[in-house]
């Protein structure tokens, strides 16, 4: 089978589980796994900030930062199809306590006027309004189909949310899939972020596992959250070497993803039973559009001819290229979409 379900089913590479297999351990809760260690410390180095903290997933690093940013009756400004709303459960309401305000996005992208229109604060409005603390950026845009937002645009979302007195996180689940894309150093994308969660098991290849970084003051309160949810490891050291090793060999090489996206995303185009908005296509996936309510019998449909993917909406297929997929499996994709 051609799994194009999501850049997270990647498998470690054989040069992985043998650094996975000689990994020296320590025990992480008590701060003593070299291994750990050197992983966030090379972390903080790329994206250009004083500590990391390794935790299990990126939606326990998204949880972490929220709650470390934020208190009770709080609200967070954020994309309507971003992760952080969509696919966490609820974690903002359930263990931050806060409501969220919404921004509608052309294609996922907030622009900073809808970002500064959407932050209240409580001061001011007869305390009827809850307090706008925390912007959430997330860069790749999932929702928007692995939308880059150019540097311009995070700059200025940046500026007013310090006018309006609110933290800034940023979701980079895919950050490198942007930086390779935009051409821009992670360091600078993400400069003026309090806090960054990095993911190691997309695109990157890692089996499991997400880095979230920003200052010591943060990162120490946000270790007091990860120990909170549970999400404190021992020797973890075994799977923190194969994120070194996804950081040291995986980066460059998701330009061969987006190039493969790309193809696969202009081939569909020319199939009458299918859309896709090129304008989109900016990264590793691509939403196709189909006959709307027919998505999920697509799905089945594709699978019949060795081919995985997800469904997004009633009428939205995705597919997400990463590390296991070839040239020649994206000629074997086409060729199964072509028969339908």
């Amino acid at each position: 089978m051609i799994d194009l379900r999501s850049d997270t089913v990647t498998q470690p590479s054989e040069g992985m589980r043998e650094v996975m297999a000689n990994a020296v351990l320590g025990d992480d809760v008590l701060g003593d796994d070299p291994t750990v260690i050197e992983l966030q410390e090379k972390a903080a180095k790329i994206l250009g900030k004083e500590t990391a903290l390794y935790v299990p997933s990126g939606t326990m690093s998204n949880i972490v930062a929220t709650r470390t940013h934020t208190s009770p009756g709080d609200e967070i400004v954020t994309e309507a199809h971003s992760h952080v709303y969509q696919y966490e459960g609820g974690a903002f309401a359930a263990l931050s306590g806060c409501s969220v305000a919404l921004v509608h996005a052309k294609n996922g992208l907030m622009i900073p006027e809808e970002v500064s229109n959407s932050i209240r604060k409580a001061e001011g409005s007869l305390s009827h309004y809850p307090n706008g603390s925390l912007v959430c950026v997330e860069n790749t845009a999932q929702g928007g189909g692995g939308t880059v937002y150019s540097q311009d645009t995070l700059d200025e979302i940046c500026r007013v949310a310090r006018e309006r007195d609110c933290k800034l996180h940023m979701d980079g689940a895919r950050l490198f899939n942007a930086a390779v894309a935009s051409g821009t150093d992670p360091a600078r994308i993400v400069r003026d972020f309090d806090t960054v969660s990095i993911c190691l098991s997309k695109g990157l290849g890692a089996p499991v596992g997400s880095v979230l970084v920003g200052s010591k003051a943060d990162l120490a309160e946000a270790h007091r959250w990860r120990k909170m949810f549970g999400g404190g490891m021992r020797q973890a050291g075994v799977i923190a070497s194969a994120g070194i090793y996804a950081l040291e060999n995986n980066i460059e090489r998701l330009g061969e993803d987006h190039k493969r996206a790309r193809k696969f995303a202009e081939s569909l185009e020319t199939i009458p039973a299918f859309s896709v908005d090129l304008e989109t296509v900016q990264s590793n996936i691509v939403f196709i559009g189909v006959e709307k309510g027919s998505a999920k019998g697509m799905v089945s449909e594709i699978s019949k001819h060795g081919v995985e993917i997800l469904d997004t909406d009633d009428s939205t297929i995705r597919a997400v290229f990463h590390l296991h997929i070839t040239d020649n499996d994206v000629e074997k994709a086409i060729e199964a979409f072509t028969q339908i």
